[in-house]
């Protein structure tokens, strides 16, 4: 029998101690901005039990507001939009929706550009079930030349709502103004009140906007947001302002801006604050990345709010600029999986489908294991169908069947007068761009007739260079410019293009497209 020595058990007893901690704390989970990566301006957020509900601006884009939903603020899931039929008192710029709710009922007050005058008004839409869309009760608030960027509260049993207001009025500084609502949350029963108006020769020269309300202790805070939004040249920050109550008088906090951007992220600004059930505040707002820029437009990113309280102010914890990496609100991973991969041959269950909105919905079927996506015979960029871009270094391919008729394009789309494509018929392949509303072939090259797939490929770098390819099925992808092509005119003021399909032709007649592929680097 072997004897062990008390000595030799007590060696081993105390290196294995040593070995291993008193007690471990567990590593802090984190997230990477964006938490809603891809154009997704002016973000709204509610949390009703333990569900958080998000909708953005669909700008020039349908359908119309684009709704999401999480558990932890971190990893969002695509619901639906607002509307899939869009108000029929709207014509066009589809902004910053708020959503509220009330005894089981959601409603969302959003902005959008009126047929009869084209001036920006307020409406108002309601659901018991966002999943299944809204019903629009129409406008719920004209004021002057525009009232843009509401915001709907309650304070002690009334419901008031908040708005931008004296935008395009010249002479006349911008003011958030508020009034009451009735019980039900669609009109407007009380006289307007200023909360505050924006200040000439500050950061807020450009004007406020974008305002968000909550409570803490015996005050109202607001964020709000001024200066120019959107574009190559903006220069939009976020400010803070508190009243004990809500009708005022409000303070502005002496060390505004208190968000501005960084080389990470540009131009935060315009979003609303949630509280999480352990009471942290969060704040869900938009900003461009440092790199792909306005090439992917506005994206939303979250950034939390601490107390001071010895000023009783907030403070963004992260500093002045929005976290390239935080502290999550939940132990949660953060994942996502932003590649599309489609084989018509199966069901199709992760594309996004979007369009202009300026034009009649694209008509589009899936048969034959193809996307048959129409021609309408008219139009310079032709039928359009796309995908909103996360990233602005990718790949896009799409195998087609090239048809006699129609031109069937990949296709980078700013908006009807402004897009970037290669496409194929019978016989030819052409790589094409509207710039301005003027068509031009940039390259054309001869295609055996009896060609029975191509694929067309698209590679971009950092969204605005352009390299494009095509090959037979399973062949060596062949360029078609030794250099890229630019494409600096796509993006709108206040929108990022999109990547997608395209079919046109002198005569109505439809593409048929058996694969794509969207992925990135």
């Amino acid at each position: 029998m072997k004897v062990v020595s008390i000595g030799f058990l007590l060696m081993v007893f105390f290196s294995r101690a040593l070995a291993q901690p008193a007690h471990q704390t567990p590593k802090t989970a984190t997230y990477r901005n964006p938490v809603i990566a891809g154009d997704f301006a002016d973000p709204s957020v509610i949390r009703v039990g333990d569900t958080y509900y998000a909708v953005g601006t669909s700008s020039e884009w349908a359908p119309a507001y684009p709704i999401y939903t999480s558990r932890d603020l971190v990893n969002w899931t695509y619901v639906g939009p607002v509307f899939t039929s869009l108000p029929e008192w709207t014509m066009g710029s589809y902004w910053a929706p708020e959503l509220f709710h009330r005894n089981g009922i959601f409603y969302v007050y959003y902005t959008a550009r009126r047929k009869s005058d084209k001036h920006s008004y307020i409406g108002v839409a309601s659901t018991h079930d966002l999943r299944k869309g809204f019903t629009d009760h129409g406008v719920l608030l004209e004021w002057t030349s525009e009232a843009i960027d509401a915001f709907v509260l309650e304070d002690q049993g009334k419901l008031y709502i908040t708005w931008k207001a004296y935008g395009l009025d010249k002479g006349k500084a911008i003011e958030i103004l508020g009034a009451e609502l009735a019980s039900d949350g669609l009109k407007v029963t009380g006289k307007e009140f200023t909360l505050v108006t924006a200040e000439r020769n500050t950061w807020e020269a450009g004007g406020a906007e974008g305002q968000a309300l909550f409570k803490h202790g015996r005050y109202f805070y607001m964020t709000y947001s001024g200066n120019t939004c959107c574009g190559a040249n903006c220069n939009y920050q976020v400010g803070l302002a508190r009243a004990e109550k809500l009708r005022g008088p409000w303070e502005k906090y002496a060390g505004n801006p208190v968000l501005v951007g960084d080389d990470a992220w540009k131009c935060p600004g315009h979003g609303t604050v949630v509280t999480t059930p352990d009471n942290r505040y969060f704040y869900l707002h938009h900003a461009y990345n440092g790199t792909d820029f306005i090439f992917t437009g506005r994206q939303g990113v979250l950034s939390e709010l601490v107390w001071d309280e010895k000023t009783q102010w907030p403070v963004f914890r992260n500093g002045t600029s929005t976290p390239v990496q935080a502290e999550s609100p939940t132990q949660r991973l953060q994942q996502h999986e932003p590649n599309i991969a489609i084989d018509f041959k199966k069901p199709v269950s992760n594309a996004r489908w979007v369009w202009d909105v300026s034009l009649p919905k694209p008509e589009f079927s899936v048969a034959g294991g193809t996307l048959q996506l129409q021609s309408t015979g008219s139009g310079t960029s032709g039928n359009f169908l796309g995908l909103v871009l996360e990233k602005g270094s990718y790949t896009f391919s799409a195998v087609v069947t090239p048809q006699s008729d129609v031109l069937q394009s990949i296709s980078l789309y700013g908006d009807a007068g402004n897009a970037l494509g290669l496409g194929v018929r019978k016989g030819t392949l052409e790589l094409w761009q509207v710039k301005e509303g003027v068509r031009q072939v940039v390259k054309s090259l001869p295609l055996p007739a009896t060609t029975a797939a191509v694929r067309l490929q698209v590679k971009s770098r950092v969204g605005r260079f352009y390299d494009f390819s095509w090959s037979t099925e399973g062949g060596k992808p062949e360029p078609l410019t030794p250099n890229p092509v630019d494409g600096a005119y796509l993006p709108r003021w206040d929108r990022a293009p999109r990547i997608g399909l395209s079919v046109s032709g002198e005569k109505p007649g439809h593409g048929a497209v058996r694969s794509l592929l969207l992925q990135y680097d």
